[in-house]
């Protein structure tokens, strides 16, 4: 199996004014293409900032964090960003759909920036969204939208650049259950038919039940479940 997430040997410390926080400790982990895992723990152990630091929006104070065998923490912002943008999916509770464009122009942004045509990025989308059954509600601006769509097309647009893993920090918190059961459906099944790695952070028992491995935080570090 091919290992496309590895930390090594991570720790993290919040410095507030000179008083530190440890927050994770000689933490490893191994992430591997297709897999699918959940990180259970209380609020404030650390799970997003785990996911921060493995999307390279935070550096570990020390350790290894390698993405495609990469390491991030030896590059600089600009080759990280790039780095991050071409091989990561970032699902949050909130969907933080830009509010003046459609659904389809939400979802093909990603594209854009990369530099793809504005005719080929809006022909992927429509294909994405036409796949999560949101064909009729593409020219729809978030706020004409229900929850469970607004975070569908989150989770769109987190997939468009097909990234080899998918980080989701308490996706459906934010909805209700049956959407909440929804979400996480579609979230798994485009996992599977990619063969992506989908990490979620979630403080639900039953959503990590569905994964296929499920990891808890505690004392700055994971331990199986």
């Amino acid at each position: 199996m091919n290992s496309i997430i590895k930390l090594n040997n991570v720790s993290y410390s919040y410095n507030d004014n000179g008083l530190i926080t440890p927050v994770l400790q000689d933490l490893d982990l191994i992430i591997d293409q297709g897999e699918s895992v959940a990180i259970l723990g209380q609020s404030g152990c650390g799970k997003s900032t785990l996911l921060n630091l493995i999307g390279g929006m935070s550096t570990p104070d020390k350790g290894e964090v390698l993405i495609n065998n990469i390491d991030i923490t030896e590059l600089n912002e600009n080759k990280t960003t790039e780095i991050r943008s071409k091989n990561l999916g970032f699902v949050y509770q909130f969907h933080h759909l830009l509010k003046d464009f459609t659904a389809l122009d939400n979802v093909a942004m990603p594209l854009l920036i990369q530099g793809y045509s504005k005719t080929e990025s809006m022909q992927k989308s429509v294909e994405i969204l036409d796949s999560i059954g949101l064909s009729q509600r593409i020219d729809h601006l978030p706020a004409q939208l229900s929850g469970g769509e607004r975070q569908r097309v989150a989770i769109a647009r987190a997939l468009i650049t097909n990234p080899i893993c998918l980080l989701a920090d308490e996706p459906t918190g934010n909805l209700d259950a049956k959407n909440a059961i929804d979400v996480l459906d579609l979230m798994i099944k485009l996992n599977h038919n990619k063969n992506s790695a989908l990490v979620v952070v979630t403080h639900d028992e039953k959503i990590a039940k569905k994964m296929q491995r499920v990891l808890v935080m505690e004392g700055g570090k994971l331990n199986e479940c």
